[in-house]
């Protein structure tokens, strides 16, 4: 690791070291494994309460702890946003029915270090449009993740998403963006999942982000309801999102919240 570790760059983005790596692969880890585990609850008949209620009791029995719970005021462990609902569902009464969609995102502190991520899931049969939507956002996360490496910008990140969820009449939401993160829950830099080449900070080996593309089958528009925290899409089109953390090597990039199980895809596993 270069010698600029630890230290921050002009745009405030931290660096860390190569030991700092097995911290954030510890806690992707234990993110990656309770998403794993909530995989077979999501059916038509719960309710997205019990699926909270499982992932509370997961990480307690794991002895680590919520990122989200007191979070701003937020009482409960996971985000879980189902169907048009474009992030930070709150779960709640809300009884799934077959063929919906959801994003559960779950972020975990592990040793000081916060493991973050979100995928999403369908209860009972995945519909043809729906499975196109949940396609098209997992490649669009990918490429990002593919542009990820030394001497490439944020820019490029955004760019590759952008261009490759646009060419399948997509639309990639603007109004929510990844974010850095390590120690902290959420830090400079805004990773936006739109761009043009070569724009933004360029990145550096020892940078740890999240990248969690929203995508919308109709418009990018949103709005937040009156809870403060529910985001839906403003034309009631449906809405997905994948989301890993990772950190920036010498040569690429390291996923650290990839499934164990291999489930990160509800068509996988």
């Amino acid at each position: 690791m270069h010698d600029k570790t630890g230290q921050t760059t002009r745009d405030g983005i931290r660096i860390y070291g190569s030991a700092d790596f097995d911290g954030m692969r510890a806690a992707g880890k234990v993110a990656a494994e309770i998403l794993d585990e909530v995989a077979t609850l999501v059916k038509p008949g719960a309710t997205t309460a019990m699926l909270d209620d499982f992932i509370r009791e997961d990480i307690a029995r794991r002895g680590v702890v919520s990122a989200t719970i007191g979070y701003k005021g937020y009482r409960h462990a996971s985000c879980i946003s189902v169907n048009h609902v474009v992030c930070h569902g709150i779960p709640g009464p809300k009884v799934l029915t077959d063929g919906d969609i959801l994003n559960i995102d779950v972020t975990v502190i592990v040793d000081g270090w916060f493991g973050d991520t979100s995928r999403m899931y369908v209860a009972g049969s995945l519909g043809r449009k729906a499975a196109r939507l949940i396609d098209v956002t997992h490649e669009g996360l990918m490429r990002g993740i593919a542009a990820v490496k030394p001497g490439n910008t944020f820019g490029d990140i955004g760019h590759a998403i952008q261009t490759y969820v646009e060419a399948n009449k997509m639309s990639v939401v603007r109004d929510f963006c990844g974010h850095g993160l390590g120690r902290v829950f959420h830090a400079p830099p805004n990773v936006l999942h739109y761009g043009r080449p070569g724009g933004g900070p360029v990145l550096e080996e020892g940078m740890f982000f999240t990248i969690e593309p929203m995508v919308n089958l109709g418009r990018p528009e949103t709005k937040v309801l009156a809870d403060d925290w529910t985001a839906v899409t403003r034309d009631k089109s449906l809405s997905a999102q994948f989301e890993h953390s990772v950190g920036v090597t010498a040569t690429g990039c390291e996923i650290f919240t990839l499934s164990p199980a291999g489930k990160f895809h509800p068509t996988w596993g």
